[in-house]
């Protein structure tokens, strides 16, 4: 089963037509339907290891300050307890509990899914972020959850390898600083000859700009793991900076999406974004 990166960027991008949007579409529109879906998200970051396992998770909308149709979108999938117990066997020696009733699918996961997977009809679980463990440990989770492809799961990953959200112009809505490009094009550079060395990236001179904190940046390693563990170098779904400081670059392993092509789908509904919410999350 192919895998895939996608830089998910404002929420927003739920309801909006663009063409980071599209590459999702015909992304999913490319890969044969999977079994299930696992995605780790940035929106779960937490001080534990653990993966949704309840048949029917909830849609989280965890940010404030978006319009009300943006609250309004449910992704209602259903969920996969027995893949959930798959992950936490390849996962081991790491422990990985289950979630059977206090997470579900945040916005990481859905905002991008709702485009990839719009019918909701393909079985999801989140892995959780564990915010104690060092890169080369969610590397090397990464590797270790590369056989759930044999068994049809696709492997997702939700973030942005770009992600500060300190610096935002909102006014600037294409582009990136030169130190966010700088950053974003190492990544490519590792991702696409040598994925398993994407840790070297925290020693980059423009980490602490691009990364001020780990959680958007973390699930590109999970890709980067599965992808070294599978002899599999990574592809560029899509490419770009946006905002002065967030990166929406995606990545694919072992799919070639034409992003030619009609991608699918109904068109969501487009909302005006020239004025920022006062208080968002991203």
């Amino acid at each position: 089963m192919p895998m895939a990166f996608l830089g998910h960027g404002n929420p927003m991008n739920a309801l909006e037509r663009n063409h980071y949007t599209d590459a999702w579409r015909a992304f999913g529109a490319s890969v044969p339907t999977p079994r299930a879906i696992v995605v780790v998200s940035a929106h779960w970051y937490v001080g534990a290891c653990a993966v949704t396992a309840m048949a029917h998770p909830r849609t989280i909308h965890d940010f404030f300050g978006f319009p009300d149709a943006l609250f309004a979108v449910s992704y209602p999938a259903p969920g996969a307890p027995d893949v959930a117990a798959e992950v936490a066997e390849v996962a081991q020696p790491t422990w990985v509990g289950l979630d059977h009733d206090s997470w579900g699918l945040d916005h990481g996961t859905w905002s991008v899914l709702v485009h990839a997977f719009p019918d909701a009809d393909v079985p999801v679980v989140q892995l959780s972020i564990d915010l104690r463990k060092p890169y080369d440990e969610h590397l090397a989770l990464g590797a270790a959850l590369a056989p759930l492809r044999d068994q049809g799961i696709l492997l997702l990953g939700s973030g942005n390898v770009v992600h500060n959200l300190g610096l935002v112009d909102w006014h600037r809505p294409e582009g990136g600083e030169a130190w966010a490009d700088r950053f974003d094009e190492a990544a490519i550079g590792l991702m696409t000859s040598d994925p398993g060395a994407v840790g070297r990236l925290a020693d980059h001179p423009d980490h602490g700009l691009a990364v001020p904190t780990p959680d958007h940046f973390l699930p590109l390693l999970y890709l980067a793991g599965a992808a070294a563990a599978s002899g599999d170098t990574a592809e560029v779904l899509v490419e770009g900076r946006v905002m002065g400081s967030l990166s929406m670059t995606a990545f694919t392993v072992g799919a070639a999406p034409d992003l030619t092509a009609p991608s699918g789908g109904g068109t969501p509904p487009t909302l005006p974004t020239d004025t920022p919410p006062e208080d968002t999350q991203t």
